[in-house]
């Protein structure tokens, strides 16, 4: 019980100071996401990647679990979604809530204070796998530009160059000099704990609405996501830590990344910011019992 609370009260903590500053406070969240999107997430992924020991099977192993959790989880929502009748607007905002967990802003932390550093390095290979799947391939399912419409969207973020940038530095053992690989450091120590207050402050300014339908989509994100992945993880064979590391990150709740694209490229908006909102909310509920059931793994 003591690792479950150790794991998630100080990433509740930090998200309820969000939330209270954003209750309290007129802070401008869009110059808070860009810089966490722009500037700390990338100086994350360099600094991990610079520094990683995962051999290259263990990264092919996470980015094949992620893919096949991804496309499995699309599949059932979007089947559900023609069982009940949805329009094509709320279809595609189910397939969207469904298969984006919030694996930056809170899968990092929560496997940080779960797993430690070994657990933390292969989250941001899921995280970077979650950015090149999802990245090239949900805008065009959203949007009728298809497919090379969303490799051009893809390359124009930073997380695609600090990608190439952190395995460049890795396999070819460059060494910063100047002492930067410390600044680098302590640039992406701060990713964690901003992430985390902008979701606080996400939280804080989007209304909270119940309806079946928020808590139909916020359990197939949760639950869906825990028993899709560990499926997933024992059908191809992941170690025991890879395999904690797969399913709680596909146990969390929905990004915020998924209404960005719906508003941007199509879907229902709306619904879309609710269920955020609502699965971050139940994950507080949800995510103690996976933890407890992925503690006891061995």
């Amino acid at each position: 019980m003591n690792a479950i609370l150790s794991a998630i009260l100080p990433v509740g903590f930090i998200v309820l100071i969000g939330f209270i500053v954003g209750k309290t406070l007129s802070l401008e969240q869009t110059t808070l996401s860009r810089l966490v999107l722009y500037v700390l997430f990338p100086a994350l992924i360099v600094e991990k990647l610079y520094r990683t020991t995962l051999t290259g099977e263990d990264v092919i192993a996470i980015i094949l679990g992620f893919a096949l959790t991804y496309f499995i989880l699309g599949i059932i929502a979007w089947n559900i979604g023609q069982t009940l009748k949805f329009s094509l607007d709320l279809k595609k905002s189910l397939v969207a809530t469904t298969t984006l967990s919030n694996s930056g802003n809170m899968g990092l932390p929560i496997v940080f204070f779960a797993l430690g550093e070994t657990g933390l390095e292969r989250a941001v290979v899921y995280l970077i796998a979650w950015n090149l799947v999802v990245l090239i391939t949900m805008p065009g399912f959203l949007q009728t530009g298809g497919f090379l419409s969303s490799v051009r969207f893809t390359f124009k973020l930073p997380l695609i160059w600090a990608i190439i940038l952190g395995v460049s530095l890795n396999q070819f053992n460059i060494q910063l000099p100047w002492r930067l690989d410390e600044g680098l450091n302590l640039l992406s120590d701060s990713a964690i704990p901003v992430a985390l207050i902008l979701l606080g402050l996400q939280i804080a300014a989007s209304p909270l609405r119940l309806s079946r339908y928020e808590v139909l989509a916020s359990l197939m994100r949760l639950w869906g996501g825990f028993m899709i992945a560990y499926a997933v993880g024992k059908m191809i064979g992941l170690n025991t830590l890879d395999l904690k590391v797969l399913v709680l990150q596909s146990a969390m709740p929905t990004a915020i990344a998924a209404f960005l694209m719906v508003n941007e490229f199509g879907g229902d908006a709306v619904r879309t910011a609710r269920v955020v909102v609502v699965s971050t909310l139940l994950s507080f509920l949800f995510l103690p019992v996976v933890l407890f059931i992925v503690q006891n793994w061995v």
